[in-house]
């Protein structure tokens, strides 16, 4: 998947319209996520009316202020705008958080050559379409469309599950507060507590080797004034 837009212009829908121009860039945004193709167009109405729920429904997976930890998914704006006027006005629509490709990127202008691209190689008929992609880049929702409008955010488990997608990152608020991080913690403190008896343990040893044994010697007197009844008065 990453392969398919290492030579392209992909910007985030913010409000400097930050690039990502760069290899590395890409791979870091793109690898190991569950990709969404959307392919609309600002003249469409059908677009327009979806649009905000697409909307709310991405940023209720990525947004922290609904999950502590943003799921593995990438929104990706595939205009069919026939200007930038009007791929600009959609974008309002979109999540801030999603990409899209730069309107006189040079692929584009030659013929609309990428985006016919994309429209041939996974099938793309219709407006809205929204074309769910593995990592792999292999299609898992050819349009999924009418599955967002009934399931809401539950279908992402779905994809994920599907992708077989480790995703160890996405939890929503309710279940991370009722998870118990007992198991996350355990390892560690019992690495600290292991490391910090093996520092006791030589601090004992190094006790011993002063004064040629000094402390086994009031230990051993010790241990007779006990037996004797007298003991020390501390």
């Amino acid at each position: 998947m990453v392969d398919l837009f290492i030579d392209r212009v992909l910007l985030k829908n913010n409000k400097d319209q930050d690039e990502l121009d760069t290899e590395r860039e890409i791979i870091m945004r793109l690898q190991n996520r569950i990709l969404m193709l959307f392919f609309a167009s600002a003249t469409c109405e059908t677009c327009r009316q979806f649009a905000p729920t697409l909307s709310d429904f991405y940023k209720q997976l990525t947004d922290e202020f609904y999950v502590d930890r943003a799921a593995q998914l990438v929104l990706l704006y595939i205009s069919l705008d026939q200007s930038e006027e009007e791929q600009e006005g959609f974008l309002k629509e979109l999540p801030k958080r999603c990409l899209f490709l730069a309107y006189e990127d040079p692929y584009r202008s030659v013929c609309v050559c990428f985006r016919r691209e994309l429209e041939a190689m996974f099938n793309v008929e219709e407006v809205p379409t929204v074309l769910v992609l593995r990592p792999d880049c292999s299609i898992l929702i050819p349009n999924a469309v009418d599955e967002i409008l009934r399931l809401g955010t539950d279908c992402y488990h779905n994809w994920q599950e599907a992708a077989e997608l480790i995703d160890r990152n996405f939890m929503n608020k309710e279940d991370f507060e009722e998870k118990s991080m007992r198991s996350f913690s355990d390892p560690v403190r019992r690495l600290k507590y292991k490391v910090e008896d093996e520092k006791k343990k030589k601090k004992k040893k190094k006790r011993k080797g002063w004064g040629g044994g000094g402390d086994e010697g009031v230990e051993a007197d010790g241990g007779a004034g006990d037996k004797e009844g007298g003991g020390s008065p501390w």
